[in-house]
C-alpha cells in the first residue's frame, strides 16, 4: 500500500494497487507536494522527485507475479576543467621551466612567458587493460612530470623531443627511427629516467656499436646524472662478474661482446626490465647470429634506436622486428602493408620537418671525366673482366661481380699505374677554398688504402684519420683534435667507423669521395655534420664519374631511396626493390638464365 499526505487542499490524489496494476495520479496546482518519503518541488519549471525505498510497501495477498519494466540505466561520464586550477597549474610549470632545464634556458624578469607547451602521453594501440590504458589518459602532461621530480636538463629539449619522450615512455615495444641528428639518445635516456624515476625501471641493458660505448657514458652523464651506469668490458672472468654481480641500474655492451657472453646474458635469471639496441640495424639479418642472441635476451621491453630501419629490403626491417614484437613484420610483405603494420610501434621523424629552422643541407653531384690514365686502365680491366665473367657460366657468383665493380671503382679513384685521379684534383681544389675561410670538411671513402693515399696527398691541410685501423682508445683524441686544432682542416673517414654516434656538426662540408652500396648508410655519413647545434649550412659534394660503373651504382640508390620512402612516407608509388640479382648481372649487361648459364643481355 501508498500511503500519500497533503495539507494542502488544492492537491488532488487518487491511487489503486491490485494484483496485475500498480498506478499513482496526482494532481497538484503550483504547490509542493509532500508524501511520507516522497517530494516533489518546481525548480526552474523542472520536477525532482525524492522517495526512500522503506515508503513504497506492497501488500499481495495472493500468489501472483507482478512484473513491470525496468528501462536499462543510461550512464552518463562528466568532465570539467576548473580554470583556476588549471592556471596555477601553468603559472608554477612556466617559473619552474627557468631552473628545470639548466641555465640555457632564461626567462627575463619582466616579459611575458610563452604559454608552455603541453606533451600528452598517449597508450598504445596494443595496450589491452582498461586499466592501464585509463592510467596514461590520466597521467598529467610529460612537461609537469619532468618538473613534479625536478629532472634537471643542460639544456631545454625541442618539441619533437619531449614527443619523442612522451613515445617511448608507455611502450613496452617501440622504434625510435629519427634521422640522424635530432638526438635519438637523449630521448632515450630521458625516457629512461623518467621510468627509474616512477620506480618501472631497475636493470635495465644498453646495447650499442663498440666505438659509441664512450659516447653513451657522456649522454648518461650528461641527461641522467644520477643513473649508476656500468660498462661491460674486460677479459671473460671480470665480465662474467660484471653481468652476475653488477648492481648498477644500467649496463652498457656492445654487440661483439653480448655475443660472446650469450651465456651470461640469455640466462633466464638475468631478466632485464628493458633491453635497448643503439645502430639496430646490425640485428637487420634475422637468421644471423647476433639476431639470434638478441632475441634470446629475457626482457619485459624492447627498444630499438635507427636512423636506417630499411637499408636493402623489407627483410632489414623484419630483422629488427622480430626483436620488437616477433611476427609483426612478415616475410615478402609488401612495402605499404609493411608500412601499416609497424605504424603504432616506429616514430619516424626528419629534420626538414622539424627543424625547419637548422641550416640546409645542400648537395652538389660533382660529374667528372676519367683522366686518360684512368680511362685506359678502365677500359682494359673492365673487357677483361666481363670476358671472365661471361666464360666462367655456371661457376659465376654474385662475389665475383662484387670483385669486379669493386675493381672498377677503386680505378675511378685512383689510377693503379700512375695515380692519376681527377677526382683528387676536385677535392684539392676544394679544400683550398675551405681551408681559406677557415672551415672544416670531411672526407668519406669506403676504403682505407684510398684514405691513405688521400692523407699523403693533403699533408698542406692537416688531415687526421678516423677509420677501422685506428684503435679505438685514440679515436676520442682524434675527434678533438678535429674539432680544436685549427691547422686541421679535413678529417679521412671510412663510412664503417664515422657513420654512426659522432657529433660533426662544427664541420660545414662533406666529400664523399666514393659512393656506398645504399643511399642510408651515405644519409647516415651527411648526418654527423649536419645535424642539432649546427650553425651554417652544410655542402655535401658527392663525386660521380660519368660513364662508369658508378653513374650505374647511382641509379640503384636511387631506387633505394625510393623503396625507404614507401615504407615510411604517404606516396602512393610503388618502387623497385633494392639491389636484386639480376639488378647486379645488368650492371655489366650480363643476363642469367634458368639453367644458370650467363650469357649477353
Amino acid at each position: 500500500m501508498i500511503r500519500p499526505h497533503s495539507r494542502r487542499s488544492s492537491a488532488e490524489i487518487s491511487y489503486s494497487a491490485h494484483p496485475g496494476d500498480l498506478s499513482l495520479r496526482a494532481h497538484i496546482c503550483d504547490t509542493p507536494l509532500r508524501f511520507a518519503g516522497l517530494t516533489i518541488n518546481e525548480r526552474r519549471e523542472q520536477w525532482l522527485f525524492g522517495m526512500s525505498r522503506e515508503c513504497l510497501e506492497f501488500n499481495l495477498d495472493s500468489s501472483d507475479v507482478v512484473s513491470m519494466p525496468i528501462a536499462a540505466p543510461q550512464i552518463e561520464t562528466v568532465g570539467c576543467l576548473f580554470e583556476q586550477s588549471r592556471e596555477q597549474e601553468l603559472e608554477k610549470t612556466t617559473s619552474e621551466k627557468c631552473n628545470v632545464f639548466g641555465p640555457a634556458l632564461d626567462c627575463p624578469p619582466g616579459t611575458d612567458s610563452v604559454a608552455p607547451r603541453v606533451t600528452r602521453i598517449r597508450p598504445p594501440r596494443d595496450l589491452v587493460k582498461l586499466e592501464d590504458r585509463l592510467r596514461l589518459l590520466l597521467q598529467p602532461p610529460l612537461e609537469t612530470l619532468l618538473a613534479a621530480r625536478a629532472l634537471r636538463f643542460p639544456f631545454q629539449p625541442f618539441a619533437f623531443q619531449l614527443d619523442g619522450i612522451a613515445f617511448l615512455y608507455p611502450r613496452h615495444r617501440a622504434v625510435l627511427a629519427d634521422e640522424m641528428g635530432l638526438g635519438k639518445t637523449m630521448q632515450a635516456v630521458t625516457a629512461i629516467r623518467l621510468l627509474t624515476h616512477h620506480s618501472r625501471l631497475r636493470r635495465i641493458l644498453l646495447i650499442c656499436p663498440k666505438p659509441l660505448v664512450t659516447n653513451w657514458q657522456r649522454e648518461f652523464a650528461q641527461w641522467a646524472p644520477e643513473i649508476p651506469v656500468t660498462t661491460i668490458e674486460g677479459g671473460p672472468a671480470r665480465r662474467a662478474w660484471l653481468w652476475r654481480n653488477g648492481s648498477d641500474v644500467v649496463r652498457i655492451a656492445n654487440y661483439e661482446t653480448v655475443v660472446r657472453d650469450r651465456d651470461e646474458v640469455c640466462n633466464p635469471e638475468s631478466h632485464f626490465d628493458l633491453v635497448v639496441l643503439d645502430e639496430s640495424q646490425r640485428i637487420k639479418n634475422p637468421s644471423s647470429t647476433t639476431n639470434e642472441v638478441i632475441r634470446s635476451i629475457p626482457r619485459s621491453r624492447s627498444w630499438a634506436l635507427t636512423g636506417t630501419p630499411v637499408e636493402n629490403s623489407i627483410d632489414d626491417l623484419r630483422g629488427i622486428f622480430e626483436f620488437v614484437s616477433p611476427g609483426q613484420v612478415k616475410a615478402k610483405m609488401k612495402p605499404r602493408a609493411a608500412g601499416r603494420a609497424v605504424a603504432d610501434y616506429v616514430l619516424r621523424r626528419t629534420k626538414d620537418k622539424v627543424l625547419t629552422d637548422l641550416p640546409p643541407k645542400l648537395f652538389r653531384d660533382a660529374e667528372i671525366e676519367l683522366s686518360p690514365e684512368q680511362i685506359e686502365s678502365y677500359r682494359l680491366a673492365e673487357d677483361e673482366g666481363v670476358v671472365r665473367l661471361r666464360q666462367m657460366k655456371q661457376e659465376l657468383t654474385i662475389q665475383h661481380v662484387f670483385e669486379l665493380v669493386l675493381r672498377l671503382k677503386q680505378i675511378c679513384n685512383f689510377d693503379p699505374t700512375t695515380g692519376a685521379s681527377s677526382k683528387f684534383e676536385r677535392l684539392e681544389s676544394d679544400l683550398e677554398e675551405c681551408a681559406a675561410s677557415g672551415r672544416k670538411a670531411i672526407v668519406f671513402s669506403q676504403w682505407v688504402q684510398t684514405l691513405t693515399e688521400l692523407r699523403t696527398r693533403l699533408l698542406r691541410f692537416g688531415p687526421a684519420e678516423y677509420h677501422g685501423q685506428v684503435p679505438s682508445r685514440q679515436r676520442d683524441a682524434v675527434i678533438e683534435r678535429f674539432r680544436n686544432d685549427p691547422d686541421c682542416h679535413v678529417i679521412l673517414m671510412s663510412y664503417g667507423a664515422g657513420g654512426v654516434g659522432l657529433n660533426l656538426q662544427f664541420a660545414n662540408y662533406v666529400f664523399l669521395f666514393d659512393r656506398w652500396w645504399n643511399p642510408a648508410v651515405e644519409d647516415q655519413a651527411i648526418n654527423r655534420a649536419h645535424r642539432i647545434g649546427v650553425q651554417r649550412a652544410v655542402t655535401v659534394t658527392r663525386f660521380l664519374v660519368l660513364d662508369t660503373i658508378e653513374q650505374r651504382i647511382n641509379e640503384v640508390l636511387e631506387r633505394k631511396r625510393a623503396l625507404f620512402d614507401a615504407v615510411f612516407s604517404d606516396s602512393s608509388a610503388t618502387p623497385t626493390s633494392g639491389l636484386s640479382r639480376e639488378e647486379i648481372f645488368s650492371l655489366f649487361n650480363l643476363r642469367e638464365n634458368d639453367s644458370g648459364e650467363v650469357s649477353a643481355a
